[in-house]
């Protein structure tokens, strides 16, 4: 049976001296900013009480004492703990996610919120720290390699299993934190074939939605499906020589392809319009044929890998356009927009415009606490959640930005720093799932305001107004920092 204690009086207040308090420094600056950001977005000049639980500032203030509370707890348990109740962790929060599917009401569009009589709590705002412990756990357990199929398989139902239950929740972008963890993984020794697959089908969802309307002249063929189909040529053709040296082939293979095209180009302008692309999934079809051959012949695993990264590309194509034309319209709308598809300063595109005009507005040194115009009118939506950047962009302006943003690079430096000094596997791994899902909520929430990525609503760490977001990354951040103090205390023992 294991007995769980508190950290003793003696001990407590040795791991209290222990403790990085830089992080801890540069975590209260965030929060204290942060609450006098949603202030500023929250105001209302009828109501310029902060501190009345009425408001929005006022509940956001009542969070941040509770977040205090959770990170002294966090602190006075002992570390092992974490270690020890990793996976039942995990599983309290899977069953508290399925639950939240099921009873949880409708709430703009998903089903992700408890209602708790005057409080709502999101579930999957607590599924991130839970997934990080449980993928600690499992990749710090002896005799792990993480080229071991079964282990990635593993690895792969650990970050699926919550996000899948949180998309039907219809939280798109909370799911999509998880693909955050790839980063984690390449730390830990993933190849970088993978990490390369990510970017690629990326690239090609981007280039295959983003020209999906338009056609090549002189024939019948998609721009985005052409393009898409000719960069998983090139890229093959690349792998061959990145993998294998194989330079020779390579040239022959993608010179011989582009040889090709051309003529059919050439023969649908002039002779007979047709689509291009059934040439091109015939080239990579006989190019992943000749793969295989090459396999047979030298018996290198890494062809039979390069044919199989084809075949995925292409049905990655076919699949990632068959969905997005499933999506529903506003998701579609969204990505269209940041794609720059279409300008829609009305509709979906209002966000993200009346986003950079308060941006805009507040010039060098920002037009002054409470004084921004955009935002206490409230043109822009979601201003104290999502969109609450362009409140700090505003009335603090590109100086007050860059600090909030110099803020976050020190925290993210000081983590890497944390991270790659523990003494133990899983602390290390558990400090670099904190830095790669705080990374992730920055660029992606940052890049919507800015309007360089799709809106998929996230918030922005210790900023954004809610008590979810708040203590699901003080629980994050704190249990790294209580691994971090217990590290020291290791390494004094040994």
């Amino acid at each position: 049976m294991v007995n769980v204690q508190w950290a003793s009086v003696s001990g407590g207040r040795s791991m209290w001296k222990k403790v990085d308090w830089f992080t801890v420094v540069l975590y209260l600056i965030l929060i204290v900013v942060g609450w006098l950001t949603v202030c500023g977005a929250s105001y209302s000049f009828d109501n310029t009480d902060f501190f009345d639980f009425s408001t929005r500032a006022g509940k956001q203030f009542v969070w941040i004492c509770c977040s205090f509370g959770i990170a002294f707890v966090l602190m006075m348990l002992d570390d092992d703990l974490y270690d020890m109740f990793s996976y039942l962790i995990y599983a309290a929060l899977i069953v508290l996610l399925i639950i939240t599917l099921v009873i949880a009401p409708e709430t703009k569009g998903s089903r992700s919120w408890l209602n708790f009589g005057p409080v709502s709590l999101q579930p999957a705002e607590f599924a991130k720290f839970a997934t990080a412990l449980a993928l600690s756990k499992f990749m710090s357990e002896y005799g792990f390699t993480i080229k071991s199929w079964k282990n990635a398989g593993i690895i792969a139902a650990i970050i699926l299993v919550p996000m899948v239950i949180i998309v039907l929740q219809q939280e798109t972008g909370s799911a999509l934190v998880y693909a955050s963890f790839l980063l984690v993984l390449y730390r830990m020794g993933m190849t970088g074939a993978i990490l390369f697959s990510g970017i690629a089908a990326t690239i090609f969802f981007v280039v295959g939605i983003r020209f999906n309307g338009s056609i090549i002249e002189g024939t019948t063929s998609v721009t985005g499906v052409f393009a898409v189909l000719l960069l998983i040529q090139f890229f093959v053709c690349s792998l061959l020589v990145v993998y294998l040296q194989k330079w020779k082939v390579a040239i022959r293979l993608f010179g011989g392809s582009l040889l090709l095209i051309l003529l059919a180009y050439l023969f649908s302008r002039i002779v007979l319009q047709f689509d291009i692309t059934y040439l091109e999934l015939g080239i990579l079809a006989a190019t992943v044929l000749y793969l295989l051959f090459l396999y047979l012949r030298d018996r290198k695993y890494t062809f039979m890998l390069i044919a199989l990264f084809a075949v995925l590309s292409v049905s990655f194509l076919y699949a990632s356009s068959y969905l997005f034309n499933h999506f529903k319209p506003y998701q579609q709308a969204r990505i269209q927009v940041a794609l720059g598809m279409k300008e829609d300063l009305s509709g979906v595109g209002y966000n993200v415009n009346q986003s950079k005009i308060a941006i805009g507005s507040g010039g060098l040194f920002g037009k002054g606490f409470l004084n921004g115009t955009q935002t206490k009118l409230k043109y822009v939506p979601e201003q104290d959640t999502d969109f609450i950047f362009c409140t700090i962009g505003e009335e603090q302006g590109f100086v007050g930005a860059t600090g909030i943003l110099a803020l976050f690079l020190l925290l993210i430096i000081r983590l890497i720093v944390l991270a790659e000094r523990q003494s133990s596997t899983f602390g290390l791994i558990y400090g670099y799932c904190v830095l790669s899902i705080l990374l992730f909520h920055l660029f992606v929430n940052i890049g919507m305001v800015l309007g360089i990525t799709p809106v998929i609503g996230i918030p922005l760490p210790f900023f954004s107004y809610g008590g979810s977001s708040l203590w699901g990354f003080t629980i994050l951040l704190f249990i790294f920092l209580r691994i971090d103090a217990g590290r020291k205390d290791r390494n004094l023992d040994a």
